[in-house]
């Protein structure tokens, strides 16, 4: 569905996106993760036709970008960097003014279209109120009912649950998975890794302008060789397991092993109470953090000019 080799963004000096392979396959539920400053944005504006790469290339479902981008359009349903609205109009002027000036925005469907995508993102009951007055979560969802005007075959969405209640964002998920099983394809950005978790099937990790992961994401969270044990009987654990256990906090342990049903039996013959055994998967958070740097808002250090800059300010 999505496809780029050796994509690649410079601004001036500054190396945005770096010779990146994105893959997305049609179905996905794509999640596009990396801290801050990572080149997020700057790659789905790529694949939107809104920002030229400087060298790459880019295809969407088997269509040049940007050169045949008009082509491919209609088929996209995209929120980038928060909803656009004017703020004057109500939230069906909005959409009725979004969906005439787009490509492929039939006339005679088109305030059936507009009560549709009202309604499916929780906005079915909405006034004639100027958009200014909404809060930022119905802004969001404004903003998500843009993209589903022309009911896209692929969901290009940059932080879609921004300012949404934890219902809000459950909705959303529930509404982006319905559409996913009914065809759409969906690339999303988010910080929320916990809703990354239950929502995406595959994902891509940006760090510093690079692809540093790439993979299913129940391949990246596959059990490891690390069984994890609550026991009341923890000091009688460390005891017996002697050798194979590697690190204890209060009645919690971390026992090297392979087989959870194999340990069971060696606890419980042993008269050792077990509360928990699991086998340890690695987090999606920890997977990140492992894989990328401090994002472009941390400043642990001014550089030189910055140091003066704020010493002649001082004097």
């Amino acid at each position: 569905m999505i496809e780029t080799r050796q994509l690649t963004k410079r601004y001036g000096a500054v190396l945005a996106v770096d010779r990146v392979d994105l893959d997305v396959r049609e179905g996905d539920r794509y999640g596009l993760l990396g801290p801050n400053g990572s080149g997020k944005t700057t790659l789905i504006r790529m694949l939107l036709g809104l920002v030229f790469a400087t060298s790459g290339q880019i295809e969407i479902d088997g269509c040049p970008v940007p050169r045949r981008v008009a082509q491919v359009l209609p088929r996209i349903g995209a929120l980038i960097e928060g909803p656009a609205s004017y703020s004057y109009l109500s939230g069906r002027a909005n959409l009725a003014l979004i969906d005439a000036a787009g490509p492929g925005g039939e006339r005679r469907t088109r305030r059936a279209r507009i009560e549709e995508a009202l309604e499916r993102v929780g906005l079915a009951g909405v006034d004639r109120r100027p958009a200014r007055a909404y809060s930022l979560g119905m802004r969001q969802r404004l903003g998500l009912a843009a993209a589903l005007l022309r009911k896209p075959t692929l969901l290009i969405l940059d932080e879609p649950t921004n300012g949404l209640d934890p219902r809000g964002i459950r909705e959303i998920r529930d509404l982006l998975i319905e559409l996913n099983e009914n065809g759409t394809t969906i690339l999303l950005s988010s910080h929320l890794l916990g809703e990354v978790e239950q929502l995406c099937t595959r994902i891509g990790v940006l760090d510093r302008g690079r692809m540093v992961i790439q993979d299913e994401l129940a391949a990246l969270r596959a059990p490891t060789d690390r069984i994890l044990l609550h026991t009341p009987d923890a000091d009688r654990a460390t005891a017996l397991l002697d050798g194979t256990l590697l690190g204890r906090d209060g009645d919690r342990l971390i026992v090297r092993g392979a087989d959870p049903a194999q340990l069971n039996a060696q606890l419980v013959g042993a008269g050792v109470r077990v509360a928990e055994l699991v086998r340890e998967r690695r987090s999606l958070e920890d997977l990140v953090v492992e894989a990328t740097s401090a994002g472009s808002d941390r400043v642990d250090q001014a550089r030189p000019d910055e140091t003066t800059s704020a010493e002649e300010e001082a004097r």
